[in-house]
């Protein structure tokens, strides 16, 4: 009874440690494309960034 707890409680923590690294990895993922949105030259993207937001726009906000 008592080995069955402790494993219950390695499975946890080992489960809780999965947790923190993939949310680590979440985060450095969203800090790396942070970075990229600072850097890219907006001028040059704001055209086409519109026509993407206005696609979307139609194809999925847009109600008949």
């Amino acid at each position: 009874m008592a080995a069955s707890r402790d494993s219950k409680k390695d499975e946890a923590l080992a489960l809780e440690e999965r947790k923190v690294k993939s949310l680590e990895k979440i985060a450095a993922s969203v800090d790396a494309i942070a970075y990229w949105l600072e850097d890219i030259d907006k001028t040059e993207w704001s055209e086409r960034a519109q026509w993407y937001l206005s696609e979307f726009y139609e194809k999925f906000v847009k109600k008949d």
